[in-house]
């Protein structure tokens, strides 16, 4: 038990104690415990700038021209002159119908139309004869009548006669069947043997390969945002005719030469709220056939004041796209965005960004969204190659 006598050496004791404390020595276990340093990113500084603007579409190829091949006559297909699948030029032989029956009615024809001149030429002399015979009061007034009625008969009937020496002459003509155009023809749908009916029974087709189409289609809300760029004038645009379509083929190759947009559909595609464009390409070395998919790339417009940054500063979020910003103070925060579609190695943002900020590249796991950082300028030298998602390649729905 403390005593009145022995308390201030204790308070004594205890003021030294904590003089002592005081002491370097005494400050070790503190100092063993130093402040943590400020994380370094490295970041880019947002820019706008002027870049193509080129959307792609799938398509599909077409013949610019197919022709089908029908008879004009009916009759027998007694020979078939072209070989399937080949190219032919125009004026080539395709069939032959037997042309017996059309070389009898066409000898006919032409018999009709002496008669009709022999009596045309009678009916002309007896018009003639009895002219003169009327003044003298030789012949009746209906006798004249009668002969004028009878030589615009004839001339009606040699007419008559002119018109079906001409189709009997068509028919004739037609039981050979031509090629009416240069192109590839398709295996034929009947044989020799075969009875087609005029203008019914399909024979075969003709494509015109040289040039092609390529039919494609943008969906609606494409349509309505390039429109709404345009007056905005985010976009400059050469005009829905200058434009110039490049195709991809399916393993990855591109065709060596451009075609032009040539036809836009005046109207929507209600069934699939897409509006058809076709493009014209040279095919001179029979590459392109119908039929194919394609991806075809739209050139001539370009897109001012976009924003490009950084495959790599693009993260996903759990509601899409984000990017980390430094803010205020040098503090990382997390901002949505909307990117659109790749430009190289880069994507293009269409909302999110705006220029003079700050966009984190590189560092990520030393972020805290909140907590203060130490940005540097970042390089090309630090860049990994960029990994495209095949998720991703494509543009992105908007």
């Amino acid at each position: 038990m403390l005593t009145n006598a022995s308390r201030p050496r204790l308070a004594a004791g205890i003021l030294a104690c904590v003089a002592v404390a005081g002491l370097p020595g005494c400050k070790q276990e503190a100092a063993s415990t130093p402040a943590r340093p400020i994380p370094e990113v490295s970041v880019i500084t947002v820019t706008t700038q002027s870049v193509p603007d080129e959307p792609e579409f799938i398509g599909q190829t077409e013949s610019s021209r197919p022709v089908e091949i029908r008879s004009q006559v009916t009759g027998i297909i007694k020979e078939r002159s072209f070989a399937e699948g080949r190219d032919v030029k125009k004026g080539d032989r395709l069939y032959q119908i037997d042309p017996v029956p059309f070389q009898a009615a066409l000898l006919s024809a032409k018999a009709k139309v002496a008669q009709a001149e022999a009596r045309l030429v009678q009916a002309k002399q007896n018009l003639a004869r009895v002219k003169p015979l009327l003044a003298e009061q030789a012949v009746s007034q209906k006798d004249v009548d009668d002969a004028v009625a009878e030589d615009l008969a004839a001339k009606a009937a040699l007419e008559g006669a002119k018109a079906d020496l001409v189709k009997a002459k068509f028919d004739f003509d037609n039981t050979l069947i031509i090629a009416p155009i240069d192109g590839m023809i398709e295996r034929t749908r009947v044989y020799e043997g075969r009875l087609v009916a005029a203008q019914t029974d399909l024979l075969t087709i003709i494509h015109q390969v040289d040039p092609m189409y390529v039919t494609v289609s943008a969906p609606e809300s494409f349509l309505l945002k390039r429109q709404r760029d345009i007056a905005a004038k985010r976009i400059q645009h050469p005009g829905v005719y200058r434009l110039r379509g490049i195709i991809t083929f399916l393993d990855g190759t591109t065709y060596p030469h451009e075609g032009i947009l040539d036809l836009l559909d005046v109207s929507m595609r209600t069934e699939t709220g897409s509006r058809a464009a076709r493009v014209t390409f040279p095919n001179p070395d029979r590459v392109l056939v119908p039929g194919q998919f394609v991806t075809v790339r739209f050139k001539g417009t370009v897109k001012t004041e976009a924003i490009l940054i950084p495959q790599r500063a693009v993260q996903q979020g759990p509601k899409g796209p984000v990017v980390y910003v430094i803010g205020d103070g040098d503090q990382v925060e997390v901002r949505g965005i909307q990117a659109s579609s790749w430009q190289g190695n880069q994507w293009l943002i269409e909302e999110g960004l705006h220029a003079g900020e700050q966009v984190v590249v590189d560092g990520f796991q030393r972020i805290i969204p909140g907590v203060p950082v130490k940005p540097v300028p970042y390089t090309v030298a630090e860049a990994a190659p960029a990994i495209h998602p095949t998720d991703t390649k494509t543009e992105q729905t908007k």
